[in-house]
């Protein structure tokens, strides 16, 4: 059945439409989706997703696309003109490309021999239309970060000048804001800094943890790129001395990534700070997140429960919110009512009512959990507990028979029950609701291309690690150093996990809390059932070569080690 008369039948053109479509095709030899199309009877964006689901094959807007310099140097012009297709990213093993039919195998056969089956192709469905317009944007303009710069610096364009939204893609600077996004992304970046200096534009990038400066820009090229940024984020480009907040997505290496954007004043100018949020990495499953078995046990007993407050702890910046989605998405189902209430929602889920935090409504974490409690939930997810209001509404929201999840700021798991009690809540309160607390930090994995196995007696940098992991791990005769290499950028590092300690409150910790018993006394109670400390889970993946001692060192203090708890083998 073609596509036009699968259309009628669902009822999406009418009878006639149809009719009068075959008619015109046959007259003016288009093809009948593009005369339908043309006629007004359907929308580009309505055939592309009938198309893909129908092929059942993922359909994009490629109108929000930045182009992947590479996919589009190993594609010619003439060849993707041809097939009408456009190359979207070529990464690891991965090739995506767009085409306005998924399935035409003749088309990716040819394609396949051309790249010489290098990479597995992923087809990706896109309308006709979008893909002449992204030819016409992509090929014959340069790229590169490198490039651009040079045609900025060689050619007659005004830094100054203000690069709307509506502007062609022939703007360097438009090219260039789209070439660093791209290249953040695809270097795995959390963050990028735009930061403007007396006399040039400081940019750096924060991946794994750790700030990392990329580009030095004179500044005159500021104004233009803070203008395109804020337009792209529908920020006010007349206001330069408040603080702006706003949001762009985009779609880069095939997947959908998403920006906030803040825009803060400072002496040299605006600092523009842009948070990537891709939701293809941030939503990680729960057992990719590196936790130990008896961590994972604890964890798994804990969502398991009917009702109760569990709470993730650590500093900002340490993986809360990936561990809160990750135990969200393992126990979201279409029997669960799962509603949260986030400042702001980070990663739209299926299946999850989510609702931001909102101050120009008087919209707040507190006032956002006695309206959900309102909409019959079984499990509510509260952002962030930051005041005595939210800590309360949470814990009644747990006494009534909820699951509440949420994230606290504490030094440690144990941390969190002093933490909570600091905000002005009751003992009685916390006692019996809080259930659990997850705590944990992020530090960075040793390249698996170039870590180095070394004697166990070696010392490194500042740190006598020999010695240290000795008295830690006993029977331990070797470790492993980070060198670097073309695979980690010459870093030694690549990629990052967790270090978690789960604690499950029980009787004897709720005793102790109660009876006011010292730091240590509490410590005691909870190793006596069962909880390994964040340190103890750091020396487990330095004996096993996934993170060195310098970094663990740099999160965990690891000498505690000689005096409390055990290692794990």
């Amino acid at each position: 059945m073609s596509i036009g008369s699968s259309l009628a039948e669902r009822g999406l053109i009418s009878s006639d439409q149809f009719q009068i479509g075959v008619i015109e095709s046959e007259t003016s030899g288009r093809s009948l989706e593009r005369t339908l199309v043309d006629l007004g009877f359907i929308t580009e964006k309505l055939l592309r997703d009938f198309k893909g689901k129908s092929a059942g094959a993922a359909a994009l807007d490629l109108s929000s696309v930045l182009p992947d310099r590479l996919a589009l140097e190993a594609i010619p012009e003439d060849f993707a003109r041809r097939h009408t297709l456009v190359p979207l990213s070529c990464e690891g093993e991965s090739f995506r490309v767009a085409l306005c039919d998924a399935g035409n195998l003749l088309v990716i056969d040819k394609l396949e021999r051309l790249l010489n089956k290098k990479w597995t192709l992923l087809p990706i469905l896109a309308s006709e239309r979008d893909i002449v317009s992204a030819l016409d944007r992509f090929y014959g303009f340069e790229l590169s970060i490198d490039g651009i710069l040079n045609e900025i610096e060689n050619g007659t364009t005004d830094a100054q000048v203000s690069v709307s939204a509506q502007e062609s893609y022939t703007h360097p600077f438009v090219r260039l804001v789209d070439a660093i996004l791209t290249d953040a992304v695809k270097r795995h970046a959390s963050d990028i800094h735009f930061e403007p200096e007396a006399g040039f534009l400081r940019i750096r990038y924060r991946i794994d943890g750790i700030m990392r400066q990329v580009r030095s820009l004179h500044h005159q090229y500021w104004p233009a790129i803070a203008v395109r940024l804020k337009v792209l984020a529908e920020l006010d480009i007349a206001e330069s001395r408040a603080p702006q907040d706003g949001r762009m997505s985009f779609a880069i290496a095939g997947g959908n990534v998403e920006f906030r954007v803040s825009a803060l004043p400072t002496v040299h100018g605006e600092n523009i700070v842009l948070r990537i949020l891709d939701r293809e990495k941030g939503i990680v499953e729960l057992e990719s997140l590196g936790l130990g078995k008896s961590s994972l046990l604890s964890l798994n007993k804990l969502m398991a429960r009917p009702e109760g407050l569990i709470l993730v702890t650590g500093p900002t910046g340490s993986g809360k919110t990936t561990t809160l989605y990750s135990m969200l998405n393992q126990i979201s189902s279409e029997r669960t009512n799962i509603m949260t209430m986030e400042d702001p929602v980070e990663y739209p889920l299926p299946l999850l009512r989510q609702t931001s935090v909102n101050d120009q409504v008087k919209l707040d974490f507190a006032s956002g959990i006695r309206a959900i409690l309102r909409q019959d939930p079984d499990i509510i997810l509260v952002g962030e507990i930051r005041d005595h209001e939210t800590a309360s509404m949470a814990l009644r929201a747990s006494m009534t028979g909820h699951q509440v999840f949420s994230t606290l700021h504490a030094n440690s798991a144990l941390g969190a029950l002093a933490r909570l009690h600091g905000l002005g809540v009751n003992k009685a309160e916390i006692v019996g609701n809080l259930i659990g607390v997850v705590g944990q930090r992020l530090v960075r994995k040793l390249c698996r291309h170039c870590k180095v196995e070394v004697p166990a007696n070696a010392s490194a940098g500042n740190y006598d690690t020999g010695n240290n992991l000795e008295i830690l791990s006993g029977n331990m005769a070797s470790q492993y150093r980070a060198v670097g290499c073309s695979a980690c950028d010459h870093q030694g590092y690549k990629g990052r996990v967790a270090l978690i300690e789960v604690l499950t409150i029980n009787d004897d910790i709720e005793s102790c809390f109660l009876d006011d018993a010292s730091p240590a006394r509490l410590q005691e109670a909870a190793l006596s059932n069962g909880l390994e400390l964040l340190y103890v889970d750091a020396v487990d993946k330095i004996n096993r070569g996934i993170t060195s001692f310098e970094e663990a060192s740099r999160v965990v203090d690891i000498s505690r080690q000689q005096n409390e708890g055990t290692v794990r083998h």
